[in-house]
């Protein structure tokens, strides 16, 4: 089982980063959301992501009915979209463009950002981000990191799946490209 202070350690020293905000500088990670080894009783293969979003969980398989489990935050009501994608792109420290239809849900928060956000530690895409795709479809849907600690274990999202920026940092290193992840 990976500690504690074992994957912050790690994680902090593999990437290089520091907190990046003073809400990250001050949150202290619940240990139910550290990410662990676990068994699981489920039919899903090793090297494929899973998100489960009644748990707000995402399992990297490791082997049959081993994974490794982080906690993350989901898109909110009518946002969250289930479905069998690929990664086709990985990104660290990506860019980031609201959609039209988050500007036209809100434009107070994001229309100021049509024309994108470079990346960064106030990006909301965080430092890493896997890009899901259908086929050679973008779907404009991310596991990515956030800034924002306390989203971890709710709905909240416009649709993505995000964890803390040292657990994507993490889960980043390692996930090949073209790995299926099911969003279920």
């Amino acid at each position: 089982m990976i500690t504690r202070r074992t994957f912050l350690g790690s994680a902090a020293a593999t990437a290089g980063l520091a907190a990046t905000t003073a809400t990250a500088q001050t949150y202290l990670v619940p240990d139910q959301q550290l990410p662990r080894v676990v068994q699981i009783n489920r039919d899903y293969a090793p090297g494929e992501l899973h998100v489960e979003p009644d748990a707000f969980k995402l399992y990297w398989m490791l082997g049959p009915g081993l994974a490794l489990e982080y906690a993350v935050g989901i898109g909110r009501a009518g946002l969250y979209e289930s479905g069998d994608f690929r990664i086709k792109a990985k990104k660290e420290w990506p860019s980031w463009t609201p959609t039209p239809d988050m500007i036209a849900r809100d434009p107070g928060s994001y229309k100021r950002y049509e024309d994108g956000m470079e990346g960064g530690i106030n990006n909301p895409l965080g430092a890493r981000a896997l890009y899901l795709f259908r086929g050679n479809r973008d779907t404009f849907l991310r596991i990515h990191g956030t800034n924002a600690p306390r989203t971890i274990g709710t709905a909240v999202s416009n649709g993505c799946v995000r964890l803390l920026n040292s657990h994507i940092t993490d889960l980043y290193t390692r996930v090949p490209m073209n790995s299926r992840a099911v969003l279920h």
